[in-house]
């Protein structure tokens, strides 16, 4: 039977994705979600759907599914009838709940419910990081009342991810967590420190729940080799997950922590092993080519086009000579006079197409029932914005790096106090081919400046597809809501394709 997998604070399921996609030799599950947990309501209903799709056996999901992505008459509500019993069986399995501690009766209830009694299985997940976060840190200690950030209660979610440890004792448990969460303090004391301390013996904090079976816990890293199955401490740098050096194309650095029983640790786990770089055109590039919208006035190719051409008569397309040399200027003039109007225009939540990844990813990216792409749309920005892109995509290409806001012509600095000031000088931030991309975060749902698409002709900031290529979502999970709500299902998630590297680590664990 497959092992079961209890995923806390859900999100989209990036992290359960990784989990169940791992097969044994004779291709079986070795995982199987079984139950997932989320409070926000649009992810949660990606999660459910992402839930459906796993009921069928791989590459047997019924044509309906592929119409309901290619918005060809079926809606979900069709799909969900037409397949009565993998669609119960996918909303029993992912829950709309808050994980809070007033009521965490309910939800023991449901999570001894899914796993049946099963000794072996695994929790995994992460609590809510904006409170860790270093940017949010910034933002909430720069109002008014500078005690607001200490009070911040998810400063405490992980206290019920804890208190699910202490009351069902998994064997193995995964959490994951933004990187600022190891320099982050309340009152002087370090939170890392703390959290460290009691997922070691859990019963410390949630003493009620004492029990004659062993209830601590050995935290592992996965990216710096143990020497001994007991007593050896990490520093904080050995649980950072550097994602870029495991082929996730995107510097995106995480910790997480690997917990193990001390009654169930037998040998010491694996690490993560490293491999080839991912550049943000092995995912992205052959996706199909959009412009962008125009924002604050009517919005047509046609005028796009024409609106991009004034530039040329702009006051900061002519400093641009003298600013940055001949070889930029000429390299600017030649994208804005060759700005055409793409066939497939500003795309749309499905777009009919060939649009593969680099060779060695096909496999876990692409799906040839889908036929195409869902949720490759753009934004709409104000047209200095645009200008903006289409500047620092032209810097890049010559430069190798994302322009300084000290660097862009006068016209074009953003009209604010900060402008000027260095504090944000990295406001606007192209991504480099060459490379893997920047880390995509909730920010993306906020506004593009930083997800500026490298290709200057397009002018426009990341599609929800795109950041979902760069996160290694595969091609045929479809992210419910609008597009704000898909943004920071995306910006939030755990890549799948590091969570699966992840899940083969605890698979050889469980081998042994």
């Amino acid at each position: 039977m497959p092992i079961p997998v209890i995923d806390l604070f859900a999100g989209p399921g990036g992290l359960g994705e990784g989990f169940s996609s791992i097969r044994n030799i004779k291709g079986e599950k070795v995982y199987k979600i079984s139950l997932s947990i989320e409070k926000d309501a649009s992810a949660h209903k990606t999660l459910e759907l992402r839930s459906f799709f796993r009921q069928f056996p791989d590459g047997e999901a019924p044509e309906d599914y592929y119409k309901f992505l290619r918005q060809e008459g079926v809606s979900r509500d069709t799909l969900f009838s037409r397949y009565k019993n993998e669609a119960q069986r996918a909303q029993k399995e992912s829950w709309h709940f808050e994980l809070a501690e007033n009521n965490s009766e309910e939800i023991d209830s449901r999570i001894n419910e899914a796993l049946q009694n099963e000794s072996i299985w695994v929790l995994i997940g992460g609590p809510p990081c904006q409170a860790y976060s270093i940017a949010g840190r910034v933002r909430r200690r720069s109002k008014e009342n500078p005690e607001e950030f200490e009070k911040d209660h998810r400063h405490f979610l992980y206290r019920e991810y804890l208190r699910i440890i202490a009351r069902h004792r998994p064997p193995i448990f995964v959490l994951e967590n933004v990187k600022g969460i190891l320099s982050s303090t309340i009152q002087g004391n370090r939170i890392f420190d703390q959290i460290l301390t009691d997922l070691r013996d859990p019963l410390s904090v949630f003493p009620s729940y004492v029990s004659a079976d062993e209830t601590s816990y050995k935290i592992f890293s996965l990216v710096k080799e143990s020497t001994d199955t007991q007593d050896e401490k990490f520093v904080s740098k050995d649980y950072v997950v550097k994602c870029e050096k495991y082929g996730i194309p995107q510097t995106r650095h995480r910790v997480i922590l690997l917990g193990m029983r001390n009654d169930f640790i037998t040998a010491i786990p694996s690490i993560l092993k490293e491999g080839n770089y991912t550049n943000i055109e092995d995912v992205i590039n052959d996706l199909p080519i959009l412009r962008s919208g125009l924002s604050k006035e009517k919005d047509d190719a046609v005028l796009w086009r024409k609106r991009i051409s004034d530039a040329l008569d702009k006051r900061w397309v002519k400093s641009l000579k003298k600013q940055q040399g001949q070889k930029f200027y000429k390299n600017l003039i030649s994208v804005i006079k060759n700005i055409s109007t793409p066939l497939k225009d500003r795309g749309n939540e499905f777009i009919q197409c060939d649009a593969p990844v680099a060779k060695e990813l096909q496999w876990w990216f692409n799906d040839p029932k889908l036929g195409g792409v869902c949720n490759h749309a753009t934004r709409s920005h104000i047209l200095k914005d645009i200008y903006r892109y289409i500047y620092a995509a032209c810097f890049a290409q010559l430069r190798d790096r994302s322009p300084k806001l000290s660097e862009y012509p006068a016209d074009l600095l953003p009209e604010h106090d900060n402008a000027k000031s260095g504090d944000f000088s990295d406001r606007f931030r192209v991504q480099i081919y060459g490379r893997p991309a920047t880390t995509i975060t909730s920010h993306i749902s906020k506004d593009g400046h930083y997800y500026i698409h490298p290709d200057p002709h397009q002018g426009r900031s990341l599609t929800v597809r795109e950041a979902a290529r760069l996160q290694t979502f595969p091609d045929n999970y479809y992210f419910c809501g609008n597009r704000t709500q898909q943004y920071t299902q995306v910006g939030n998630a755990v890549p799948p394709l590091l969570a699966r590297q992840v899940a083969l680590i605890v698979n050889n664990f469980f081998s042994l």
